[in-house]
C-alpha cells in the first residue's frame, strides 16, 4: 500500500460513514467490515428487529428512516463524510436517489458508492434495471462524487432457493445455459469498502463486477450437488411457478423483472468476469464452492 492510500485510509477512519439498507445481504457485511477495520458506521435500516439489533451489539451506530423521506436522509447523512447508496428490489429507486443526493449535497458528502445492475443500460426492458441506470444519471447530474458498480447475480441466489435445494432441486426460471459468475455479497462489501477507503481512485467510474469464474445455471446445479454430496437436479420452471414456489406470487415488481432478466440472460447480457473486485480488496475473490461450503447447514 502507497503513502497516499495510507493517507486516505487513516482518515477515512476519522469519518462516519453511512451505509443504507444495513441489514441487507451487501449493507450486512459492508457494516460488520467496516467495524472491523475500525471505521466510524452509521447503519441505516427500516426497523428495529433482530438484525439491526446485531448491528448496534457490533459498535455500529444504529438509525431507522424511510429512503423516500427527504429529512430522514438528511437526518440519516448528518455529519456523514462517506456512504455506500444501496436500495431493495422495489418501486421507487429513482425518487430516493433524488432525495439522496439532495440530503447528500447539503452534507457536503465526500463519496457514495452506488450499487446498480449488471446489465444497466438506457433502454433496459426491466423497470427496476432501467431504474438503476436512471438512478446514476440523477448522481452524475448531482455533481457529487460517486462510484457505479455494475453487480452480476450474488452467490447468495443460492441461498434464495435454498429450500428447494434442501429438496434435491435446483430450480431457476431461468435457461440452464444462461451463463454468469455469482460473487459472494461479502466481496461486494469489501470492494466497497476498498472504494470507500480510496474515493480518489474510484470517483466517476462504473465498475463491471463479477465472480471469479463463470458458470450455467445447468453447471452451476452440478457444482452445488458435487459439493454437498447430494443428488441437485437442475429444473426451469416458469417465473410465475417459481415466485408461487418461493411464496412471492403477488410481488409484481419480482414478476417484471424476472421475466425481463431471463431474456437478458438469453441475450448474453449477465455473461463475463472481470478483475475489477480483486485489484480493489488486493486479493482472489471467493471460489462458489467456498460459498457452497460456508453455507452448509443452510442448504443442507
Amino acid at each position: 500500500m502507497d503513502s497516499t492510500s495510507r493517507a486516505s485510509i487513516t482518515g477515512a477512519l476519522s469519518k462516519t460513514i453511512l451505509v443504507t439498507g444495513a441489514t441487507g445481504d451487501t449493507g450486512r457485511p459492508t457494516v460488520e467490515l467496516l467495524l472491523e477495520k475500525g471505521h466510524r458506521v452509521r447503519a441505516l435500516a427500516r426497523r428495529d428487529d433482530e438484525r439491526s439489533k446485531r448491528l448496534r451489539d457490533l459498535g455500529a451506530e444504529v438509525v431507522f428512516g424511510d429512503l423516500l423521506k427527504l429529512n430522514d436522509m438528511r437526518a440519516a447523512l448528518e455529519g456523514v463524510s462517506r456512504a455506500y447508496f444501496v436500495y431493495p428490489l422495489a418501486d421507487g429507486l429513482v425518487e430516493a436517489t433524488v432525495l439522496f443526493a439532495q440530503a447528500a449535497k447539503e452534507q457536503g458528502l465526500e463519496h457514495i458508492a452506488n450499487m446498480s445492475h449488471k446489465q444497466s443500460r438506457p433502454f433496459a426492458r426491466s423497470k427496476a434495471t432501467l431504474n438503476h441506470w436512471l438512478s446514476e444519471q440523477v448522481f452524475g447530474w448531482s455533481g457529487l462524487s460517486v462510484t457505479h458498480l455494475r453487480v452480476t447475480f450474488f452467490a447468495e441466489w443460492l441461498l434464495y432457493i435454498a429450500p428447494l435445494i434442501r429438496q434435491g432441486r435446483y430450480v431457476v426460471p431461468f435457461d440452464a445455459e444462461s451463463r454468469f459468475a455469482p460473487i459472494p455479497a461479502s466481496d461486494i462489501a469489501r470492494v466497497v469498502i476498498g472504494i470507500l477507503e480510496n474515493p480518489e481512485k474510484h470517483a466517476g467510474k462504473a465498475y463491471p463486477l463479477h465472480g471469479p469464474v463463470e458458470y450455467s445455471h445447468k453447471e452451476l446445479a452440478a457444482i452445488v450437488s458435487r459439493v454437498l454430496g447430494k443428488e441437485i437436479v437442475f429444473e426451469q420452471v416458469s417465473v410465475p411457478a417459481f415466485l408461487k414456489l418461493l411464496g412471492l406470487e403477488g410481488n409484481s415488481t419480482f414478476r417484471s423483472h424476472f421475466e425481463a432478466v431471463r431474456v437478458d440472460q438469453q441475450e448474453r447480457l449477465l455473461e463475463g468476469t472481470d478483475d475489477v473486485g480483486t485489484a480493489i480488496i488486493g486479493r482472489p475473490l471467493m471460489p462458489i464452492e467456498e460459498f457452497i461450503s460456508n453455507h452448509r447447514e443452510v442448504l443442507t
